[in-house]
């Protein structure tokens, strides 16, 4: 049955698959950790809005924004660390839903933040939830990936058709 409220026993609704310890291990880090991850945000949040509305929950230790690995934009998410479990905790309990630049983000517990974790992990660069996006969505770069790319084809399939018409019709033929 499906339910309208988040499983209080569960601590995060996502699992992140290139952690390399067993379950458990994980399950210990996210009870433990003072990391959060927020995610659904604007390509175009700057980390000021971000910090600002964090650090309501308590004092902000390191904040690193995600990237697209190859142009080295914001890609819609942030890691967000805290002193203390205590303020971690309230960022889950009180700024996820919360509208941030005109989106709801999602705020999660997460197992620690490492080097390597702010780059997007999509083929394109960004997020693998923004390649097959088929909406259009303006706070996330519009289409996504997929979609961009076949309208990309489908653009340049019809100018080289209309190119083609053109250069017939400019010929003369008498």
């Amino acid at each position: 049955m499906a339910s309208l409220f988040k499983d209080p026993t569960k601590l995060s609704a996502y699992r992140d698959r290139r952690f390399s310890g067993t379950q458990e291990e994980y399950e210990e880090a996210l009870l433990t950790s003072t990391t959060v991850y927020v995610g659904n945000m604007s390509f175009y949040t700057t980390e000021e809005q971000v910090y600002e509305l964090f650090s309501r929950a308590g004092e902000i230790k390191k904040m690193v924004m995600g990237l697209d690995k190859n142009s080295k934009t914001p890609c819609g998410f942030c890691f967000v660390m805290y002193y203390s479990r205590e303020d971690a905790e309230d960022t889950v309990k009180y700024i996820s839903g919360t509208i941030l630049d005109d989106r709801p983000i999602r705020v999660d517990f997460d197992w620690g933040f490492q080097e390597g974790r702010q780059w997007g992990r999509g083929r394109s660069g960004g997020q693998v939830r923004d390649e097959y996006r088929t909406d259009y969505d303006p706070g996330r770069g519009g289409y996504g990936k997929i979609v961009q790319k076949e309208l990309e084809a489908q653009r340049q399939l019809v100018d080289y058709g209309a190119g083609f018409i053109c250069t017939c019709h400019a010929t003369k033929l008498w």
